[in-house]
């Protein structure tokens, strides 16, 4: 069993104050039978994928310090559509566009209706075709994209960009240029469109851009799941959203649920794999040997919840 916990830890809040007086037992029941083994840290240029997609991407064999993570293929697969042709995920969303800089806003603030997404793709049609690219609705923030565009595409995660400058996560590559094109044609297209209109009047933010994410082809001989292995979205919306209050709370349902049998899984077999998460850090911890002295050192040397946290994102 592998829990990754993405957000366990997050910069959207002062460490210490989101972290007083938070009670996490079994977490700390857990961390005083295992010992830190890895540490994934962003470099001074920060990935395009979070610290928890790259463990992800490795537990499955993928290359994972790459420009690209295939998700939307990935995804695909496990329903058994398997190709080998280049995929992505399209989510419509509204870029706030100021003086100097183009921010995302969170597409789920959107509240996007089926019948709006599926008419505003149904008018992005002849020119996503024209480039040729399929698309296919999925669900009101998700389109599944294929076509030879997306085959090298370095379309960073949808998380790294909700709040901030577009730009930042839109590096000068060839592969790019395409899509940047499309862009600017599909928010043309979009200005006026009645969905848009019916927004507007409602004083709703209107559907002026998209994003590509999880870009590219499966890797040759990559694995078709990564066995035991839970990515917890648990802590995802409060951390983007700044909700530390509902963090918090989010954090003792998950102590008392997924980190719980976590902790009942490694007393009954002595295996388990930990990875607490932040925006860019992972610490990876798995169960520390059971030699007399070194359960002796533990006692005296245990790492409290707020300790492993807070060191998630201190520099």
């Amino acid at each position: 069993m592998h829990l990754i916990i993405p957000y366990a830890a997050s910069h959207s809040f002062n460490g210490q104050e989101a972290l007083a007086g938070l009670p996490l037992p079994n977490l700390q029941a857990l961390l005083a039978l295992l010992q830190r083994q890895q540490v994934l840290q962003d470099a001074e240029r920060t990935p395009l994928h979070l610290p928890h997609e790259r463990l992800q991407a490795q537990a499955l064999g993928w290359p994972h310090e790459t420009d690209t993570l295939p998700w939307a293929a990935w995804h695909q697969s496990q329903q058994g559509a398997v190709s080998a042709a280049p995929q992505a995920w399209m989510t419509p969303c509204h870029w706030q566009i100021g003086m100097d800089q183009v921010v995302m806003a969170d597409p789920s603030h959107l509240h996007l209706s089926d019948e709006e997404s599926q008419q505003l793709l149904q008018a992005m049609q002849p020119f996503l075709q024209e480039d040729g690219l399929e698309v296919t609705w999925h669900s009101a923030l998700r389109w599944h994209a294929q076509g030879k565009m997306l085959a090298d595409v370095p379309a960073a995660s949808l998380d790294r960009v909700i709040g901030q400058n577009v730009k930042h996560w839109m590096p000068e590559h060839p592969a790019l240029r395409p899509l940047q094109r499309l862009q600017s044609e599909m928010q043309m297209l979009l200005y006026n469109h009645p969905v848009n209109d019916a927004r507007d009047a409602r004083r709703q933010h209107t559907v002026n851009a998209f994003w590509m994410h999880g870009a590219g082809t499966l890797p040759v001989g990559s694995q078709a799941t990564a066995q035991s292995v839970t990515v917890s979205e648990a802590l995802r919306s409060s951390a983007l959203h700044g909700d530390m209050q509902t963090w918090r709370k989010t954090w003792q349902t998950l102590d008392a649920t997924a980190v719980a049998d976590m902790l009942k899984h490694l007393k009954a077999t002595g295996q388990g794999t930990l990875s607490l998460c932040s925006e860019h850090t992972a610490h990876t911890y798995t169960p520390a040997p059971a030699a007399w002295h070194q359960r002796i050192a533990r006692v005296f040397n245990k790492t409290s919840p707020a300790a492993a946290l807070t060191a998630l994102i201190t520099p």
